[in-house]
Order: structure tokens, then sequence, then C-alpha cells
């Protein structure tokens, strides 16, 4: 590089803004569970400015910058260069088949070079808003806490701690007595006769708590209370997740399954159809399935993109009055069938 143009491009890093991020490094992945579950990757973001803060994003989201900025700025014949345009880094493909833990785990060295170089570009470049606001820290980012930003802490011994045994007679705790299955990762599995320590209450029937270092939540009425919890905590004010509660029905030719779902969704969060359909076939262990809601005539009517969620939300709404429900039980509820058959349930085309 000639003299003249490194001091252009110093001077141009100088006028800057202080909130430019100038480097950024994946610090660990989070997994996220709602309708369906996902990972996340935890980002510190430096500034020009000297400051640090932690932003969550998801793989897609570094897909659709990475879009906008060939869209805005990739030149046409890479060879003939323009003024405005520059030759962006390579992104990681997506990946359609595997563990997404996998997945994300081995996205994390690519990423990591991605953000280099896309923040080692020109400095005009840096001031695209499509990339500000991507490094942007949201206000949802700065609610979430982060939990053990493993990439980012510094090699030290493993040092075993020996907790009080007082401190564990102490806690909140339960025994269960009877062996309950999970579904899901989000739910533990007990044996009978083991000791669940009490994290918070997630509803009138579902408590969260951690047996054999494993944390996930378990229906109450598998478990005798050695312990309460605090009423802060039984009254779902301990600051931790909070489920709610999604009512499915599974229409089979030998009978009607009832299941209730819990996900860490807010009630006034409209689902994706492709999620609902995802997460009812992990629900079910089924693949061949269709999802329906019932009108306010009682007829079955098929779900088969977002404006029919749409649709089933707000009729669900209207008749919220008629129905008594759970604070944080969903107005809506899912009637799952086999597709292959589903003539026999009146479900309108």
């Amino acid at each position: 590089m000639s003299l003249p143009r490194q001091l252009r491009d110093e001077s141009d890093f100088d006028q800057l803004p202080h909130n430019i991020p100038i480097s950024a490094t994946i610090a660990d992945i989070e997994e996220k569970k709602g309708f369906i579950d996902y990972f996340m990757f935890v980002i510190e973001v430096k500034t020009k400015g000297g400051s640090k803060y932690l932003i969550y994003r998801r793989y897609r989201e570094f897909f659709n910058l990475h879009q906008v900025l060939e869209f805005r700025y990739s030149p046409e014949n890479p060879d003939k260069r323009g003024p405005n345009t520059c030759i962006l880094p390579s992104l990681p493909g997506k990946v359609f088949m595997g563990n997404k833990r996998e997945i994300a785990e081995s996205r994390i060295p690519e990423l990591n070079t991605y953000m280099k170089r896309l923040l080692g570009l020109p400095t005009w470049l840096l001031l695209d808003e499509a990339i500000r606001m991507f490094f942007y820290q949201t206000d949802l980012d700065s609610q979430q806490q982060p939990r053990a930003l493993r990439r980012l802490r510094p090699p030290t011994r493993k040092v075993k701690t020996v907790k009080p045994k007082m401190e564990l007679f102490s806690a909140p705790r339960a025994e269960a007595i009877f062996d309950f299955r999970g579904n899901g990762k989000a739910e533990l599995k007990l044996k009978k006769g083991e000791v669940i320590f009490l994290l918070q209450r997630v509803n009138a029937d579902w408590l969260e708590g951690t047996v054999n270092n494993q944390t996930g939540i378990f229906p109450l009425s598998f478990v005798k209370i050695i312990k309460p919890l605090p009423e802060s905590d039984s009254e779902g004010e301990s600051g931790g997740p909070t489920y709610s509660c999604l009512r499915c029905f599974l229409l089979t030719p030998s009978g009607v399954n009832t299941r209730d779902v819990c996900v860490q969704e807010d009630l006034t969060i409209q689902p994706t159809y492709k999620d609902l359909l995802s997460r009812m076939r992990k629900v079910f262990q089924m693949d061949n399935i269709a999802i329906n809601y019932r009108d306010h005539e009682g007829d079955l009517i098929r779900i088969l993109d977002d404006d029919d969620v749409q649709l089933m939300i707000r009729q669900s709404r209207d008749q919220q009055g008629k129905v008594k429900r759970p604070v944080n039980q969903f107005p809506w509820e899912l009637h799952v069938s086999l597709a292959s058959d589903l003539s026999v349930y009146n479900v309108e085309a």
C-alpha cells in the first residue's frame, strides 16, 4: 500500500463515529426453545470508542445481511470494480441436514473469519446501515442473560468446589414419586425416588428444576414436595424463563390424544405455519400430519400458510371470553390430523 493511500485510510478511520463496530468475536452458542429449537451465536462486539457489548444473532441473520451487501456492493465483473463496489468475504453456506448443535459449533471459526474480514473492508462500507444494525445492541440483546461465554474464558485449572451439606438440605426440592419420560429437551427425565432441586414454578401444573446435572421442566403431579419454593418464585417472579402452554389434539382413527405443550414463547407472539408444523411433528413423532383449528361453528379448518394462522388466532381471540383458560395458556388450540386420511374428521379444504 502506498503512503498517501495509507494516510487517507487512517484519516477516514479517524472520522468514523465512536460507536462504529471494529471487531466481533463469537463468545458462545446458546440453544433457544420455542415453537422450534434453534441456536443463536453470542457475539462480543468492540467499537472504535472502546466499548464492548454482547449481541445475539442466528445464522439466517448473517445470511440476510450478506445478501443485502452483495446486492449493494458486489461488482458485476470482479475484474472491473467501481468506486462503490468491493469484494465481500465469503459466508459459509446453508446446511439443511444434521445435528443443530454440531452445525452451529462448526460454523464458529468460519463466522469469526467472516466478521473479521467484513469489518476490515473500506471504512466507508462500515457506515452502511445494514452493517450497523446487524452489530447494534438492541433492547432484546441487552435484556438477555449470557450463560457460559466459554470462548471468552481464559484457560484455567478446574477447581472442584464442595458445597456444605446443609446448603443442599435447605434448598427447595421435591422427590419423584413416579417415573417420568420427558418429551423433548425442555423436559426432565425422572426416576422414582430421585430428588429434584426446584428452580421455579412454570405454571399451576409444571415446575422447573435440576437433577443429575440436567435442568428442565416436569409435571407437579409426578413429585412430592419436600421443601417448597419461596413465595416470589412460586408466583413466577424469579426472573427465569417462563413457559406458555399450547393445547394440542392428535386426531386418529383410534381416538384423540390430548397434549399440553410447554413453549418458551409469549402468548402474544404469532408463530409461523412452518414453525408450528415442525413443532407438532416433533411432539407427536409423526411426519405425515396436517394442522387444523376449530372455528366457532365447530368445524375443523385446515391451516396451510401464515395467513391461516393469523385467521385462527383472530377467531380464537374473538371467542376468548366464552371459554375460560389458564392465564398462561394460548387462546388458540391446534388439532393435528393424519395428512393421509383427513376426510373422516370433516376438515374443510
